[in-house]
């Protein structure tokens, strides 16, 4: 036996000597108190939350309970209702009352047209099809939301190509009579209310399909096969077995078709009437008129109504689903 195997070798020791400095005394901190670091890594973020988001929205609504003084046109900066006041009068209610309808309709919209397609997607599509699926839908998100709602314009003008394809298919008066129409109607698609919902719908709709199907994706399909073995008809299936199961994703899709269509203030601008909605009276309020303490009451509308929407989405389920 040679000497050197006969002497035991020398180990490491079980600590290692801390490295020193500076930098050796935060390393051994946070390998002792790993919650300091993750405080400090959620610092940034968390401030700029704080204080720049939340700070803003809170900024926001105290202006909301300044008013505006009719003479002068300056900011009176005492605590008052009276912008709330001014923010329930007939003509600021209609702007409200149409924006939620708008929203609304819009929601139920992009709900009816995105479950066949998320259903197929979920259960029938594999490999190359769902992947020109999620394609499809990506897609039309990553193009200029402007040009989008200009294509739109152009889409839906009096000479555009949708009157002309109604033309050639001898459905004119169709369109003329339903642009007769009180409310819906207008001059042309493109200046009516059913224009801003056809473009709203088809702005959104992705926002809608994406949680629904993911939310399919998690229904066993043995569920489906059993209902139809235990003699339930498609219809019956549909209510009691997908639409339950289904439902926290149309709510979590309907949270961002509902919430983006009452801010939105491009796409009533462009195409629509007239007539306004929250986030173009928020804008003209702010600007022209430059009454900021109505433009902000007019602000929190949406937030209180989405306060309590995804309080009820919550209860629901629907933030599984995202």
């Amino acid at each position: 036996m040679s000497l050197d195997a006969a002497m035991p070798r020398a180990t490491a020791p079980a600590i290692l000597p801390g490295s020193g400095g500076l930098r050796g005394a935060l390393s051994d901190l946070f390998w002792r108190r790993p919650k300091v670091l993750l405080l400090l890594m959620l610092l940034p973020p968390v401030m700029w939350l704080g204080i720049v988001y939340i700070g803003s929205l809170f900024a926001l609504l105290a202006q909301s309970f300044f008013s505006i003084d009719e003479y002068s046109g300056l900011i009176n900066r005492e605590f008052t209702l009276k912008t709330y006041g001014d923010l329930f009068q007939a003509a600021n209610l209609d702007i409200i009352l149409r924006t939620v309808t708008m929203a609304a309709l819009v929601t139920l919209a992009s709900a009816i047209i995105a479950f066949p397609i998320a259903y197929y997607a979920a259960r029938y599509a594999r490999g190359r099809w769902k992947a020109l699926f999620y394609l499809g839908i990506m897609l039309p998100l990553w193009s200029s939301y402007l040009v989008k709602i200009y294509a739109w314009k152009l889409i839906l003008a009096k000479e555009g190509i949708l009157t002309w394809l109604f033309g050639k298919l001898h459905l004119q008066w169709l369109i003329d009579a339903w642009l007769s129409l009180p409310v819906v109607g207008g001059n042309s698609l493109s200046v009516s209310f059913t224009g801003t919902f056809i473009v709203f719908v088809y702005v959104w709709l992705p926002f809608m399909i994406l949680p629904v199907q993911a939310a399919l994706e998690r229904v066993p399909g043995n569920l489906v096969e059993a209902s139809s073995d235990l003699g339930a008809s498609p219809g019956q299936t549909f209510r009691n077995v997908l639409f339950p199961l289904a439902l926290p994703g149309i709510v979590a899709g309907s949270i961002f078709t509902f919430s983006l269509t009452l801010g939105d203030y491009i796409i009533p601008q462009i195409i629509g009437t007239s007539r306004l909605f929250i986030g173009q009276a928020v804008y003209s309020q702010q600007g022209t008129a430059g009454n900021i303490p109505l433009a902000a009451a007019f602000t929190v509308v949406p937030i209180v109504i989405m306060g309590f929407y995804l309080w009820g989405a919550k209860r629901m389920g629907a933030f599984d689903a995202l």
